[in-house]
Parts: C-alpha cells; sequence; structure tokens
C-alpha cells in the first residue's frame, strides 16, 4: 500500500468491558490489476451485523463485495491504473483520502474526485482512471444491495 495504514479494532473482555483487539499496520494489501492495491479493514456477513466474538476477517478471501453483508477497504490507485470497467452488486459509499482519480461511467461521463471528496456509488457501470502523477487513495465502504433494474431487467455485477 502507497501510504501506511494503521488499524484499530474495539471488541469486549469476558466480562462485556471495551478493550482493543487489534492496534496494527496493515499488512494485507492486494492486487488483481496493474496499478491498483487494496487493504480489506474490515467485513461482515448478515444484517443486521454481529459484533459479537473476536474473529478478525480482514485476511479472509473475498470478492469485491460479499452478498448479504459489508466490505471496509482502502484503495490505491497509481497513476496510469490499468481499466477495469465494472458493476457491483452493493451501494459503496467513497471518501477520496490522497490524490485525485476520474470516475468514468459507462455513457462517457467523466467526474474528477479529489482528496476530501465523497462519493455514493449505486450500482453503476464505472472505472477509476488515474490521469495525475500522485496516487489516489480512496476509503471505500460496500455494503450488499439488490440488483438495480431497468426496463424490469435486472443488471448483475460485472468485470
Amino acid at each position: 500500500m502507497t501510504i501506511k495504514l494503521r488499524r484499530v479494532v474495539t471488541g469486549h473482555d469476558e466480562n462485556g468491558r471495551a478493550r482493543v483487539l487489534i492496534d496494527e499496520q496493515v499488512q494485507n494489501t492486494f492486487s488483481h490489476r496493474a496499478g491498483a492495491e487494496f487493504s480489506v479493514i474490515w467485513s461482515t456477513e448478515g444484517f443486521p451485523v454481529s459484533n459479537d466474538g473476536n474473529e478478525d476477517p480482514a485476511n479472509k478471501k473475498i470478492g469485491t463485495a460479499i452478498e448479504n453483508g459489508s466490505v471496509f477497504r482502502i484503495v490505491s490507485f497509481a497513476p496510469g491504473v490499468a481499466p477495469r470497467n465494472h458493476r457491483t452488486s452493493s451501494i459503496d459509499y467513497g471518501v477520496v483520502m490522497q490524490g485525485e482519480i476520474d470516475m468514468i461511467l459507462d455513457d462517457g461521463v467523466s467526474v474528477t474526485l479529489r482528496a476530501g471528496d465523497v462519493l455514493v456509488q449505486r450500482g453503476t457501470i464505472h472505472d477509476w482512471v488515474n490521469n495525475g502523477t500522485e496516487t489516489c487513495v480512496i476509503a471505500f465502504s460496500l455494503i450488499a444491495a439488490r440488483p438495480v433494474t431497468a426496463n424490469g431487467k435486472p443488471l448483475l455485477p460485472q468485470g
């Protein structure tokens, strides 16, 4: 990961008192395309979410989203990142932490997002293009959603 991330996770002791379970430098960095890396900070399955137990799901193998669950990840996009048009079956909340990036939709519309900008991605086909000279880092929270429908047909995840 191009930036150092510290992950702090709280939980409970056997008497129900709050405690810090994890306080560490994030090490679980993955990449599925040139110029993009991500680290899963936490994920959940089922709604409502259970806060019981102390199992750490950060290294669990998951796709972009989890059916009936959530994923919190940090993604780093280097300048010239490889293209990847895709749609997820989730509602994605994003916060640009560093740099800037262009979000390009399937109709060709491009929106530049900069550090401090927030995004709500609602199942649209999109690509992330870093035309700048600095790495862009975005925090994403992806929460399972039903597929979008158009003319009565579901628009399924792709890419």
